[in-house]
């Protein structure tokens, strides 16, 4: 068995893993990431629609079982940088109210066991971190510094959000993370959301997060290591070593704290995995929670179709609204947010649905605007993550659904009066788990939650999760910049002192 020792042991690479790593770069502590799977390759296949769509060249071959049905192909990567790799680098603060309790249509969103304020200044630090871009926001409280300039509509997009806007609505300016300035790489190509981007011009979790933590030296990564089980002291108290496989056989890790940041589905696996006689039912599961209230937001695709002109727009991921995401007049409860996505190509439709024949897809994808719509889905004790032998098992029932009808319906008069007639709606499934959290949550109270504020484990003193699993409610927005600003925060107050 080959040993690995350090003072902190990161399992996962993914936003909340590298923004740990990051965080104690500077702190003294040998801090060693582990990554099950290795670096992405920079290829040609990499802006290819039929390798990353049509074959799924890049995201896992394992399968999930959803406990209620079939097997699942869950959308997730095994890279160093996690699902970061090909996320579409929208980076949006969550707003100060998506931290208290709210009321929706299907029950209460929890109050997090801190506040807005309390993330805020990290907020500010990965935002640099990132290299976010914005403009004109949507309601999240005055930065103290200032984002760099918002990419800017191309003109289809800058003509639907005159559109919007004649009929009353607020576009924003989306915060994302590219490296677009002067001397940057970025192209503004239509190969960002869903791709790993070739040129890296894309500030995921492994460009710009991982490498400058690996660069101090202070940080070391481990690649081809999957964890798969944590074991404690005689007592319970203490992790003492992390067990896995590697390609060149079994590895131990040694560490006096060890961070969990494998996706909310994974950590949850892994803990639930780690039974001991101290921990019967999972490690850290004393509150009987690791792998429930599991969550993903309550997500479309949309097509708005316009027969009559093309939309030849690359960059579309410029722009968003949040009109509804508090309820309005007719329907008071929070609805969500829609948001611009990576421009939809022939051959990402024919991934999709292989029915449409070829002419008919090349013509609604030449003249579409394209978009994303999400709805807060809210903590169900009965959506849960299990361990079915040694596979995944997934339960889970959609929340919020009919007010994620209410907003599609309100998008979907928004779109026509903005002069698409053709309006396509696709709504996800279960496999769509991209923004996947809640399965761990943090809580003052041990008795309902897995972890304390600072997201260390209320049963193992050396135990932290730091990715989504963390997460009480999902918000409505995209998560990657609360994981990063949560991690450092976790990392800064808690795991350094």
């Amino acid at each position: 068995m080959r040993t690995l020792e350090a003072d902190v042991a990161i399992i996962g690479s993914g936003p909340g893993g590298a923004s740990t790593a990051w965080a104690l770069r500077e702190s003294g502590a040998r801090v060693l990431v582990l990554e099950r799977g290795e670096v992405l390759p920079r290829e040609p296949e990499n802006w290819s629609v039929q390798a990353v769509f049509g074959e799924r060249r890049y995201r896992t071959d394992e399968t999930w079982d959803d406990v209620d049905g079939g097997p699942i192909a869950p959308g997730v990567h095994y890279v160093v940088g996690g699902n970061s790799k090909l996320w579409g680098t929208a980076l949006p603060r969550f707003a100060p109210q998506d931290f208290e309790e709210t009321g929706h249509a299907d029950g209460v969103s929890p109050a997090w066991p801190f506040r807005y304020a309390d993330l805020e200044p990290y907020y500010e630090q990965v935002e640099a971190l990132y290299g976010v871009h914005g403009g004109r926001d949507w309601g999240v409280p005055p930065r103290r510094n200032a984002l760099l300039p918002a990419v800017g509509h191309e003109p289809p997009i800058a003509a639907l959000v005159a559109r919007l806007e004649a009929q009353g609505l607020h576009p924003f300016d989306l915060p994302v993370g590219v490296d677009l300035h002067p001397g940057g790489r970025c192209i503004r190509c239509a190969t960002c959301d869903g791709f790993p981007c070739r040129i890296e011009a894309k500030n995921d979790a492994e460009v710009a997060v991982l490498r400058p933590a690996l660069a101090t030296g202070r940080v070391a990564l481990e690649t081809g290591v999957r964890i798969e089980r944590l074991e404690t002291s005689g007592d319970g108290t203490r992790v003492v070593r992390a067990l896995g496989t590697a390609a060149d056989g079994p590895v131990a890790v040694s560490a006096a704290r060890f961070v969990v940041a494998c996706g909310a589905v994974n950590s949850a696996a892994l803990l639930l995995g780690s039974a001991s006689a101290s921990h019967p039912g999972g490690l850290a599961n004393a509150s009987g929670l690791v792998g429930r209230n599991y969550m993903h937001h309550v997500t479309s695709a949309v097509m708005a179709v316009d027969p009559r002109r093309t939309n030849p727009t690359r960059f579309q991921k410029s722009f968003g609204f949040n009109d509804w995401y508090h309820g309005d007049d007719a329907y008071p409860y929070p609805m969500g947010n829609v948001q611009g996505v990576n421009k939809l190509q022939p051959g990402m439709l024919a991934a999709a649905k292989r029915w449409i024949p070829a002419p008919v897809g090349r013509f609604l994808t030449a003249h579409s605007v394209d978009l994303w719509a999400q709805t807060e889905d809210l903590p169900d004790a009965d959506n849960r993550v299990l361990l079915r032998g040694d596979r995944i098992g997934i339960r889970y029932r959609k929340t919020n659904a009919d007010a994620h009808e209410q907003l599609l319906a309100r998008l979907r008069r928004a779109l026509r009066r903005a002069g698409f007639p053709l309006v396509l709606i696709e709504r996800m499934g279960i496999a769509t788990n991209s923004h996947q959290c809640g399965t761990c949550r943090a809580g003052a109270d041990r008795a309902s939650s897995v972890l304390d504020p600072l997201c260390r484990a209320h049963d193992v003193e050396n135990l932290w999760v730091v990715d989504s699993a963390f997460m009480p409610s999902s918000a409505a927005m995209n998560p990657g910049l609360t994981i990063s600003a949560n991690a450092v925060r976790v990392a800064t107050e808690s795991i350094a002192r």
